[in-house]
Parts: structure tokens; sequence; C-alpha cells
């Protein structure tokens, strides 16, 4: 909390509660018909109600510098985070591009097999690294029908069962 707040809060505080003195004072010169102690009572009410109007007029200034100061702060921090992310994302991406140029391939003795057979690869020896293309026709596979137990089950083309669907 900024000092100029502070001090209108207490100050308009303390004014206002300092009211009641001179207007208890009027109240009984009034009923005692003293009209000088009533004039010098309300000319205090009076000064102490200045005085709060001004302390509060402080507090509301306080209050703007605090929120501007809030404010500020606020951005800073924002900033400060939208960079953050920046330097993270940019972090990232570097590890996703590093990665990319790291992916490898490991190729069984059964595909190193199959590669040889279908004539995409010269020499398959175990250290070798490979950049090959896979396509799809290569490898030649039966469907598989899978059960509940997630056990292969094996497919039988002779079932006599035709599905056809025209759109």
């Amino acid at each position: 909390m900024n000092t100029k707040t502070m001090e209108g809060l207490v100050g308009a505080s303390t004014s206002i509660n300092l009211l009641d003195t001179p207007f208890k004072v009027y109240k009984e010169a009034r009923q005692k018909g003293d009209t000088g102690t009533m004039e010098r009572a309300i000319g205090y009410v009076g000064e102490f109600s200045d005085k709060a109007e001004k302390y509060k007029a402080e507090a509301d200034e306080g209050m703007k510098e605090d929120a501007k100061e809030a404010r500020e702060k606020a951005e800073l921090e924002r900033e400060r985070m939208i960079q953050k992310r920046r330097e993270e994302r940019q972090e990232f991406e570097k590890r996703t591009e590093e990665n990319r140029s790291k992916d490898t391939v490991e190729l069984s003795e059964a595909g190193k097999e199959l590669l040889k057979d279908n004539g995409d690869l010269d020499s398959a020896d175990s250290d070798s690294s490979v950049s090959a293309e896979i396509r799809t026709d290569a490898v030649k596979t039966e469907p598989v029908i899978y059960t509940k137990d997630g056990g292969a089950a094996l497919s039988s083309e002779g079932t006599g069962v035709n599905i056809s669907v025209s759109v």
C-alpha cells in the first residue's frame, strides 16, 4: 500500500472522528442559546470536514498510484512470462529438430533378409546404418483377426461369407 493512501485513509478517519466533539459543543450551545459558541463550533466542524475531504483526495491519488504500479508490475510480469514461453518454445523446437536428425531405424535379421530378397539392401551387416524408404508392397502379410483376449485367431478364407456394400 502506498504511503499516500495510508496517510489519506488515516487522516480522513481521524478528521471524521474529530468532527464529533465540535458537533456536540454546537448542540449544547444551541440548547443554551449561545450563538457565539455555536458559530465557533460550526467553524471547527467545517474545518475538520474540509481536512477529511483533502485527506480523501490524497487517499484517492495514492490508490491511483497503487493501481498504476500494480498495472506496471503485472505488465512486466506478463512480458517476462511471454519471454519465458518464447524461450521454451525455441528450446522445444531446437530439441525436436535435433531429434529429427537423430532418428534411427534398426532392422531385425528377418527384415534384413527381406530387404536382401527384394534387392533394396546391398549389404546387410549388423553395424551398418540403413536409410531406406519403407514400401508397403515389399511385405506381404496375411490379414489377422484378433480375439477378445488379444490373441490372433486363425483366418479362415473358406468361410463363404461375402459382404457387399454399395454406396
